[in-house]
């Protein structure tokens, strides 16, 4: 993920509330038994899962300050 992706995911209810889209998503393929649908659902869920709750940085990054930047000085 990219900083600005981890920025926009850090609180836990946007993280929560991409995982339940795609959990209701795999319901609704399930009860309409599209098979294919319901495979690639079931795999969006599983890899928002990895990535939202499994590997997801748990503390916030250090921000940057000047020096880092690679910017030279004003003249």
């Amino acid at each position: 993920m990219k900083e600005r992706d981890i920025q926009f995911f850090r609180p836990l209810w946007r993280r929560i509330a991409v995982v339940a889209v795609c959990v209701v998503w795999a319901v609704l393929e399930l009860l309409h038994g599209e098979q294919l649908w319901i495979f690639i659902t079931l795999g969006l869920t599983a890899y928002a899962v990895w990535m939202f709750f499994i590997s997801f940085p748990k503390e916030a990054p250090p921000a940057e300050s000047k020096e880092d930047q690679n910017v030279p000085p004003p003249a």
